[in-house]
């Protein structure tokens, strides 16, 4: 019997083949920009919680002039989670945890260090706010919560984006060879 090759896999062939040597570097290139870009959703949210910035959170209502970054969202989830999500409200551990989550998220997805810490603690808080979102308006399951905790996955399994970023600095570093987790 002769071997035949599926016209699938030939055109996927010939498009490897035909590939420029500048399609690698330019597919990094857009993967360090959805890293970093992502790692700014973060950033962002915690610069506006912590001083108020006036788009999500008012100055008033700033971390830092008394106001409390979980209470705002978390007081008003009436789903399946409310009961659970509204007794987290305005805790200082919850208000912590948050705060400093959206921050070592924000800044190692924008540096391209310790991916794998913020990949899933990434993915626990957003899958978190995800519960909170339930039931979902739009749409019956999937929402930008659950997308962007498979983007970090993604990021930090296959360590796509790096080149453009301080990963092989902040991996030549003796702690994080010991302690791969870190990487």
């Amino acid at each position: 019997m002769a071997h035949t090759t599926h016209p699938a896999s030939a055109t996927a062939g010939a498009l490897t083949q035909s590939s420029t040597p500048a399609a690698p570097r330019f597919g990094e290139a857009v993967w360090a920009v959805a890293r970093v870009a992502l790692g700014f959703v973060f950033l962002w949210a915690f610069l506006d919680k912590l001083i108020g910035l006036g788009k999500a959170t008012p100055s008033e209502r700033a971390w830092l002039n008394g106001g409390s970054p979980t209470t705002g969202f978390l007081s008003n989830v009436e789903g399946p989670f409310g009961g659970f999500f509204s007794g987290m409200a305005g805790q200082a551990w919850a208000d912590w945890l948050f705060m400093v989550g959206l921050l070592g998220i924000g800044v190692a997805l924008i540096l391209g260090v310790g991916m794998w810490v913020a990949a899933v603690s990434g993915t626990v808080l957003l899958s978190l706010m995800w519960l909170a979102s339930l039931p979902i308006a739009n749409n019956p399951f999937l929402d930008d919560h659950l997308v962007y905790a498979t983007v970090l996955l993604g990021l930090a399994a296959t360590g796509a984006g790096l080149r453009y970023s301080v990963a092989a600095w902040w991996q030549g570093l003796p702690v994080v060879r010991q302690n791969a987790w870190l990487r």
